[in-house]
């Protein structure tokens, strides 16, 4: 795997990744936001691995009002869909789906969709449609911010708010993982 990567900022590059299929990155940590607000870094042994697709890190401290995750990237040249989602119960991974999933949005590039739904207590919410815009180009790059607020998730791509997603999952310290998976590639966390 050639891979470069540079950190400033805490905020860390990937100037060239070659994506290793079903590969998960379990060690990667997400910065607690009260030493370096919103950011997302890896331990720096573990530069050489980090960013693949499928991608798992820790939220240390899981999330609170305030803290915000950023994904940057890059669509693929055809892409069918990808999803970003924020899980809960880091230790009992092994379950497929993970028991509870915060919030997890779906880019569906076959209809243009940006949707997302909940996972609580073993049962999916059913998708909300995102407005009529959808903000994702093939091959091209994009920035998702997910702003944790006192009742919701408020979702902004490339600066642009698109909706909010109200909390299912109350306890917000147990958000303890981020996940992204499908048709991109991963540039930058933050």
């Amino acid at each position: 795997m050639a891979v470069q990567a540079t950190e400033k900022d805490g905020i860390v590059s990937i100037l060239e990744l070659q994506r290793e299929p079903g590969r998960n990155v379990e060690d990667d940590h997400l910065n607690d936001s009260l030493g370096n607000p919103g950011l997302i870094s890896p331990d720096k042994e573990d530069l050489s691995r980090l960013l693949t697709v499928p991608f798992s890190g820790r939220i240390r401290g899981g999330m609170r009002p305030g803290k915000k995750i950023i994904v940057m990237g890059i669509v693929d040249l055809e892409p069918e869909s990808f999803d970003v989602s924020l899980n809960c119960g880091r230790d009992s991974e092994k379950e497929e789906p993970p028991y509870d999933v915060a919030l997890k949005l779906t880019a569906r590039f076959t209809d243009r969709q940006f949707l997302r739904s909940a996972r609580v207590s073993g049962k999916w919410t059913e998708e909300e449609a995102s407005t009529a815009y959808f903000p994702f180009i093939p091959d091209q790059p994009f920035r998702i911010e997910i702003h944790c607020e006192h009742q919701r998730f408020r979702i902004f791509v490339d600066g642009h708010q698109l909706f909010d997603f109200y909390h299912k999952v109350k306890s917000l310290s147990s958000i303890d993982t981020v996940r992204i998976q499908g048709d991109l590639q991963i540039t930058k966390l933050g």
